[in-house]
């Protein structure tokens, strides 16, 4: 099992963000990369589809809850994907399993391009589900048992900000296919361009081996534990308890995102091209939230940093959605609507890793995570459905305001686990 250290080592060195990356030696700065590129990858696929909601519900005459429904099977995909990686990356290796899950999202991101109807992208963005799920699953597990102990919330948490620069390559290839094409064709090159960076991060993979404490521990267990040993015992109460979390982040993140980019066009009037500027004060926020985020982790501990920016985010999104405001003032807000709504991202990889032991590690971190994601999956369904009787204003707000007190309050239940160091037994 994990142990306690008697030191609290992340009180311990040079406390400033950038001191892990310093500090690094050559196989942590190469896994690092590779880790943040991928979560750049996944955060470009996701964000594609949100972006072009809106063509397709006009073009293809859907209403908003069915829009909707294409992001909640996506993460139900996705939810079940990264439960079954998680598992696979105890059992085959977290290197191999994230080549994997690579491979498989890129895949169906292409063939989304080519889809004839709803039906189909329904189909080819629930396949594309598994491989997404997958990726975080077994690369923050990597990336929280090769950095160090004093170092992880700002290494993880930095990974995490590559979601940031994804959903800003996504808004960017949004902008500039749009401006170049007509909308018929372009939400088809968008889908097909996401999938091609995919190649690179394979090859970074190849450069980064297997955690030497997860090769270790699977070389002890003489059993190998099953699938739902995370729900026994002490764990049970861990398991229960983090998916809570989970679904409280993202659930309220979700709900926002997915409908963000409709809401500026549909209620506030903004074009395609026009609303860039606001998508970009938020994807701008984001960055630093996550960056920030990342040096409060290892600075405030998990638990702090989890319970500041759900308060902070549930505080912004109200008077962003509801409230009569300006256009100027709106594209103000931006700024500490993404910096909120995203930061708490960056203590979520370390804090699983460092819940579990690191022989269910890959299955407790996969299941966890992805159980929020699966059950935040509904929150854009239900969301559209609400805009149809409310404003879509009032549905993204009712629903962000529930998944942030989901996040505060089982931040509060569970322990906390800053400076834990990870063992093999």
């Amino acid at each position: 099992m994990t142990t306690q250290s008697t030191t609290d080592t992340a009180a311990m060195g040079d406390t400033s963000l950038t001191a892990f990356y310093r500090d690094m030696n050559p196989l942590e700065r190469r896994t690092f990369w590779a880790c943040f590129f991928g979560w750049v990858l996944d955060a470009l696929d996701f964000m594609i589809y949100p972006l072009v909601i809106g063509t397709l519900i006009a073009m293809w005459q859907i209403d908003r809850g069915i829009a909707g429904a294409a992001v909640t099977v996506t993460l139900l995909a996705s939810a079940f994907g990264g439960w079954i990686a998680g598992y696979l990356s105890d059992r085959l290796g977290r290197v191999r399993t994230l080549q994997i899950t690579i491979v498989w999202f890129c895949f169906f991101t292409l063939l989304c391009a080519f889809a004839q109807n709803y039906t189909q992208l329904m189909i080819f963005r629930a396949l594309l589900g598994l491989g997404f799920g997958g990726e975080w699953a077994a690369g923050a597990v990597l990336i929280g048992e090769t950095i160090r102990a004093q170092y992880r919330g700002r290494a993880v948490g930095s990974v995490q900000s590559g979601w940031a620069l994804g959903w800003g390559a996504a808004v960017l290839l949004q902008a500039i296919c749009f401006s170049l094409l007509p909308a018929e064709e372009a939400w088809r090159w968008m889908f097909a361009l996401g999938a091609i960076p995919g190649l690179a991060v394979l090859f970074l993979r190849r450069l980064v081996p297997e955690p030497e404490v997860a090769v270790e521990a699977r070389a002890q267990a003489v059993d190998k534990p099953p699938i739902w040993a995370i729900f026994r015992g002490d764990l049970l109460k861990t398991t229960i308890l983090a998916s809570i979390l989970c679904t409280g982040a993202q659930g309220g993140y979700y709900a926002i995102t997915t409908w963000l980019p409709t809401f500026l066009r549909a209620e506030r009037g903004l074009t395609v091209v026009g609303s860039t500027g606001y998508l970009a004060m938020i994807i701008i926020g984001s960055f630093v939230g996550y960056l920030v985020g990342a040096w409060l982790a290892d600075r405030l501990g998990r638990r702090l940093l989890f319970i500041i920016f759900a308060v902070g985010a549930a505080a912004v999104v109200l008077p962003y959605t509801v409230l009569p405001i300006s256009n100027e003032i709106m594209w103000l807000l931006g700024f500490p609507l993404g910096f909120f709504a995203s930061g708490y991202f960056s203590g979520m990889g370390a804090f699983l890793t460092e819940l579990y032991p690191t022989i269910l590690r890959g299955s407790g971190q996969g299941f966890c995570y992805n159980f929020g994601r699966g059950i935040g999956a509904l929150f854009p369904t239900l969301v559209g459905f609400l805009a149809e009787r409310l404003s879509l204003a009032a549905a993204i707000a009712a629903f962000g305001l529930t998944a942030y007190a989901l996040l505060v309050i089982a931040a509060l239940l569970l322990p906390e686990t800053r400076g834990k160091e990870l063992t093999a037994d």
